[in-house]
């Protein structure tokens, strides 16, 4: 008894239905394009440090501003350069005279400097116009 034809398989011919395949792509073709986002790529946008291109030399030749707040015999005092201040507001007063106020102003605390001097001295920078003030501290054995 013969079960199978072998010969009737071999000549038979497979279809596929190429329709559910077609819904398929589209879908997919349909979705990547909903989520796809069309911003800038990251060479392309601005950066985030701007450059100013037309300086004066003069300006670029100034020195960023140094305060330095420590101990000068019984007090503490604001010193600027080779000038001491007892008090933050005539120290802002002296700040607000300065050109590079784009360079930033750097605030130097001695470790045994109270606090309220240190705030003050960042403080008077940022009323003088300095948009960046950097506290960097240090030790009297420097």
């Amino acid at each position: 008894m013969k079960l199978s034809n072998r010969k009737n398989r071999r000549d038979a011919t497979v279809e596929l239905s190429m329709t559910s395949m077609i819904d398929v792509v589209f879908l997919l073709l349909i979705f990547f394009m909903t989520t796809a986002s069309f911003v800038n790529t990251e060479r392309n946008l601005d950066s985030g440090i701007k450059v100013e291109k037309k300086s004066s030399s003069a300006a670029s030749d100034l020195e960023p501003a140094i305060v330095e707040v420590l101990r000068s015999g019984e007090r503490f005092v604001f010193r600027l350069g080779s000038r001491e201040f007892a008090a933050a507001d005539e120290l802002a007063d002296v700040l607000r005279q300065f050109d590079n106020k784009h360079d930033g102003a750097f605030v130097r605390v001695s470790d045994e400097v109270p606090f309220r001097m240190a705030a003050a001295a960042v403080q008077a920078c940022k009323h003088a116009g300095y948009a960046i003030v950097s506290y960097v501290p240090f030790s009297n054995h420097e």
